[in-house]
């Protein structure tokens, strides 16, 4: 329903079909989730199910003040009644819940009970408890800047809101004015941990007193009329005054927190008794007779309706097809943008040589005016003339305007999953974010990281967060702790995000433009070191692009492969030509720029020449990138090898902040130089 003017609701003024429409939705719901149980009983599936019964009222209300096409709702794992009320099928929340290959939610991907319909924005959201709030708020932030009507609703249990990203995501929502409702679902326990454990308040809506702009709503959410009037005077708030609402709806919790949970363990037989006489289908249903509305007669065979429709639905579900092993493999990660200009490395030699830093800048503006749905922020990335930490953002707010180019909250979870939660809403949107001044600070993001490393597999290729994160890496600078680290080894086991390392000016332009036109979640990490560094410095076309997954060959040579990438291609370059030039001893160097998707055919072709192979990057030895560069070698190239693959990189210490420290720990020319004489007199 749409909402134009708030409507009270009461069981006196609304009309005979509306209150039969509800009664059916919610005797049909309760029956789907009192059945539920069944289904893993009997071997069928359904393994995880967290019942709802208890949180009927406020259930129905935000399906029913939902609309298909101008809002947008993100469920959690106990919203069955919410998604049915919101229009979707008795049959599609089967599916979901025995884990089927048609299943719309993620076609068996996910868990079960996470109930979704993406073609009508109600999204696929994880297990990870009230993260989706942040999504919701990126949402709430592109209907603003799109000028849409409607509002992006996040619905969780208040036990959540204890989440710091439930926090960010509320103060960012305020701060911003968005048009977000936050529906906390409150039954008084976490699992097993009562209210009284979670917070001070007895309402968790009251810990957020204190925001400005931002209206905080109380109802019973037992009560379907409290319920219906709260979301909808909810709805048209945030739609007339663009700012963020909390309903707090008062429920209770009838059976265990979930299939694998005994509230028998922590509540009592009397608590339990209470909980279920305040059942709210039972007292909807009783006042519905009071009220001569309906009679007994006439409900009991409503009743008997929505049995049938649940065994249809039943039946119809049990013979769809179940996901095959094969399919694992689809939707990893959507196909990048295929960067076939100057794929043979050859670009125009003529021109002036810029800085690394300069090819950043100017690639993101060109980006910028190329896509007038992209948008960067981050923390420091705007102010006056300053354009983030190390100004590779300088002038982008003045030439593209506060909309597109805006700082963030310091809350790098907030700066990551608004992003995801923005590129919800409109497909063609490309979103650009330093995810940290630091990557060492990069950190508290890395619930969203992994958030967005499995959205476009989980949600059966449904979604994709079409996002570029920028962090300055690496050493080098005398940063010491959380200035100077690398964390590529920590990202690079999530499959679904693409990681790259450009070392030369002319690559950073190319793999930053290919990371911008590409669907899905690109890493591109900038060695900090390499901004004004004189070595990085290249003639870049203004149209060059990089294809991911191909290494570039610096030197070619027939003694020895060096697989490196960052700050150490320089250092590799140097010693290949010192030992040319003094020892006649050629060195290949090949800078591997993208280290997922991995140029697999180049490496193994190089080693398979020159029979030995040393591997050399900046980030330590121990569990390093190079222990799986150097399980490849081994696996697909052994028999070609001359002598062991070896590895040079930091040692097993943070990097410290006295630069006599910081040349203890990193590699160095030295160090690299030790290593070759190893592998070439082995």
């Amino acid at each position: 329903m749409t909402t134009n003017a708030p409507k009270k609701y009461s069981i006196k003024s609304t009309d005979k079909s509306t209150l039969k429409a509800w009664y059916q939705l919610m005797a049909l719901g309760r029956k789907i989730d009192d059945r539920a149980p069944n289904y893993l009983k009997q071997a069928i599936g359904w393994s995880y199910h967290a019942p709802y019964a208890g949180h009927d009222a406020i259930q129905l209300a935000i399906g029913q003040v939902f609309t298909i096409g101008e809002d947008h709702l993100f469920p959690y794992y106990r919203d069955m009644l919410t998604c049915l009320a919101a229009g979707m099928s008795a049959e599609e929340l089967i599916l979901n819940g025995i884990s089927k290959a048609t299943d719309l939610a993620s076609g068996g991907r996910h868990m079960s009970n996470h109930f979704a319909k993406p073609e009508w924005n109600i999204h696929n959201v994880s297990s990870c408890t009230g993260n989706h709030t942040l999504h919701a708020v990126g949402v709430g932030r592109a209907m603003k800047r799109y000028n849409h009507k409607g509002v992006s609703i996040s619905s969780q249990g208040e036990s959540s809101t204890s989440e710091g990203y439930c926090y960010e995501a509320i103060n960012g929502a305020s701060n911003e004015k968005l048009p977000v409702i936050f529906v906390f679902q409150d039954n008084g326990y976490g699992i097993s941990v009562p209210k009284c454990d979670q917070t001070a308040n007895e309402f968790a809506a009251d810990n957020f007193r204190g925001f400005k702009n931002l209206k905080i709503i109380h109802c019973d959410g037992k009560d379907v009329f409290d319920s219906m009037n709260a979301m909808t005077m909810a709805k048209a708030h945030a739609i007339k005054k663009q700012e963020p609402v909390i309903v707090h709806a008062q429920c209770v919790r009838i059976h265990s927190h979930s299939n694998s949970d005994k509230h028998e363990l922590y509540r009592d037989e009397k608590e339990r008794a209470e909980a279920l006489a305040q059942d709210p289908l039972k007292h909807f249903r009783e006042s519905l007779i009071k009220n001569k509305i309906f009679t007994e007669a006439q409900l009991n065979k409503i009743d008997e309706e929505v049995q049938g429709q649940l065994l249809e639905a039943h039946t119809a579900a049990m013979k769809a097809p179940n996901p095959t092993p094969e399919s694992i493999y689809d939707y990893v990660i959507p196909e990048a943008y295929p960067a076939t200009k100057y794929q043979d490395g050859s670009h125009q030699q003529s021109g002036e040589a810029i800085k690394f830093i300069d090819a950043l800048n100017s690639t993101l503006k060109a980006e910028f005016r190329h896509n007038p749905d992209t948008f960067i922020w981050g923390q420091d990335m705007a102010n006056k003339d300053k354009g983030g930490i190390f100004n590779v953002s300088k002038g982008m707010q003045q030439e593209f305007g506060k909309e597109r180019v805006f700082n963030a909250p310091i809350a790098e979870d907030f700066i990551v999953g608004t992003a995801n939660g923005f590129s919800r809403f409109k497909k063609e949107a490309r979103i650009v974010v330093e995810g940290a001044e630091f990557a060492d600070y990069f950190w508290p993001a890395m619930e969203q990281m992994v958030e967005c490393s499995h959205d476009y597999w989980r949600s059966n290729g449904a979604f994709s967060p079409n996002i570029t994160i920028r962090l300055a890496s690496g050493g080098y600078i005398g940063g010491g702790l959380y200035h100077s680290q690398n964390i590529e080894a920590s990202l690079l086991p999530l499959p679904g995000i693409r990681i790259v390392v450009p070392s030369f000016a002319d690559d950073a332009a190319g793999l930053l433009r290919t990371c911008m036109r590409s669907e899905g979640i690109s890493v591109f990490l900038e060695p900090k070191a390499l901004y004004n560094a004189k070595q990085a410095m290249t003639v870049v076309p203004d149209d060059y692009e990089v294809p991911f997954g191909k290494a570039k060959i610096r030197k070619e040579g027939s003694d020895l492969t060096i697989l490196t990438y960052g700050n150490p291609v320089h250092f590799c370059l140097n010693i290949a030509e010192t030992y040319s030039k003094e020892k006649n001893i050629e060195i290949e160097v090949i800078d591997l720029r993208s280290l997922n998707p991995l140029d697999e055919e180049t490496i193994l072709t190089s080693v398979e020449k020159t029979n030995r192979c040393l591997i050399v990057h900046e980030d330590k030895v121990f569990s390093g990138f190079g222990g799986e560069l150097s399980a490849l070698v081994m696996e697909k190239a052994f028999e070609k090898l001359d002598a062991p693959v070896m590895r040079v990189g930091s040692e097993f210490t943070p990097v410290g902040f006295n630069r006599i420290l910081e040349k203890a720990v990193l590699p160095n020319e030295q160090k690299i130089t030790d290593a070759v004489e190893k592998v070439l007199n082995y």
